[in-house]
């Protein structure tokens, strides 16, 4: 059996294990990555690379600086704030969705999602609101924001270098005219409808550093005060992360450093906010996705899906399969791996239709970004799991009809504002 093959086959399982959920997410996970240890298909090395990866070090730093904040009550403290202006569930989503996807523009969405969970958690407190009906919210919208600028989203750099190398470009905002709309009209949808496929009951381990009552009388304010300033500094570090060249990880490192060396948490407190389900799950997650990749079986995917339209394709018909097909790939991969290995694939297929590169990549990368219905589909969705009390379903239930949504959008907008034929 070839290892594209086998590759696809742990695709499936992993896929039938993630929605039946009969063992732990992590330990499919886990399950999927030792698997392909096993038969070959990766070494050690390629296969535990995950546990290593950047966004997994941001994770494990973000978690302390988030639990900080939860720690001292400053995160309480921050959501009676906002709670004061919405006044109901609907107004809360909405101003979270606002928050989050204008500061995932500028600013990584995993580490936009990082830093706002604690404040979400404590908002929900405050409010009374259940915390997973707040936070699958914050998710998307950090996806969706993602797509506002040039730096919003790894991919977008990733289709910006490819159409570099051909003597083209898109400008600082241009995602922003497919990727704004989008948005908004996802922050409509949740307020007016979506709502209803949020849900209902989670169950939540409240062993964490993330648990609701608690009594924050006797944290001294200095505390509180520079467990927000730590978090403001470090948020600056990620934004100026170009002008500084200090990477997102290190300065998230940084900072949770900083709050262990100041005795805002101790040493213990900073263990105990460290989310392992979501370090094994994406971690684990991500030897799939190097398999995917390293082996053609997401190639292979992706040109069966092309073959079955044709020579003859219209341009309309093409940029459906190639939204469509990136909007799938990028729930089973990162959102980043999907537009890596689309886009060479995406370029070939402008260049033999003879289309605008452009409208190809932009319908690649938009697609690519609609990341909702799986919680491995982006580094956000994973880190409101456990906080969350999610099961796989919670987000097929809620994704899927904002996929659809932003489906639709796409498929006017891309034709008019991005023609492959201009």
């Amino acid at each position: 059996m070839s290892p594209a093959v086998i590759t696809l086959l742990f695709l499936v399982f992993a896929i039938v294990m993630f929605v039946t959920e009969k063992i732990p997410l992590a330990l499919t996970s886990m399950i999927v990555c030792i698997g392909l240890i096993l038969t070959k298909v990766l070494d050690p090395k390629e296969a535990f690379n995950g546990f290593v990866n950047t966004n997994v070090i941001l994770f494990v730093a973000m978690f302390v600086v988030g639990g900080a904040l939860f720690e001292t009550g400053m995160a309480n403290k921050i959501g009676a704030v906002v709670s004061k202006f919405a006044k109901s569930e609907r107004q809360l989503i909405v101003a979270i969705m606002v928050i989050t996807g204008t500061m995932s523009g500028f600013l990584s969405n995993t580490g936009t999602a990082a830093v706002l969970i604690p404040v979400v958690i404590g908002i929900a407190s405050k409010s009374g609101y259940s915390r997973g009906r707040l936070l699958m919210p914050l998710a998307f919208a950090a996806a969706m924001g993602g797509n506002l600028s040039l730096i919003g989203a790894p991919g977008n750099l990733i289709a910006q270098s490819a159409l570099q190398e051909m003597d083209m470009s898109f400008g600082f905002f241009e995602f922003g005219y497919v990727g704004l709309p989008i948005l908004i009209i996802g922050i409509l949808f949740f307020s007016l409808v979506g709502y209803r496929f949020l849900p209902n009951e989670t169950t939540i381990d409240d062993d964490g550093a993330f648990s609701d009552d608690v009594d924050y009388s006797h944290i001294p304010k200095w505390k509180q005060t520079l467990s927000l300033v730590i978090l403001i500094m470090t948020i600056l570090g990620m934004i100026f992360e170009n002008q500084t060249g200090i990477p997102l990880y290190v300065a998230g490192c940084v900072g949770a450093i900083l709050l262990v060396l100041c005795r805002v948490i101790t040493e213990k407190q900073a263990y105990k906010a460290i989310d392992m389900q979501t370090i094994f799950l994406f971690g684990g997650t991500l030897a799939l996705a190097n398999a995917l990749e390293l082996t053609g079986a997401g190639e292979m995917i992706a040109d069966a899906v092309i073959g079955l339209l044709g020579q003859n394709a219209s341009p309309f018909a093409l940029l459906t399969a190639i939204f469509l097909l990136s909007a799938v790939l990028t729930n089973f991969m990162s959102n980043t791996a999907t537009t890596a290995l689309l886009v060479p694939i995406s370029l070939s297929i402008a260049t033999g239709m003879g289309a605008d590169p452009r409208a190809v990549l932009m319908a690649t990368v938009i697609g690519g970004s609609c990341a909702y219905a799986t919680p491995i589909g982006m580094p956000a969705n994973t880190m409101v799991l456990s906080p969350g009390g999610f099961k796989f379903m919670d987000y097929v239930k809620a994704g899927l009809p904002l996929i659809v949504v932003s489906t639709i959008v796409s498929l006017i907008l891309l034709p008019i504002l991005f023609p492959f034929y201009p």
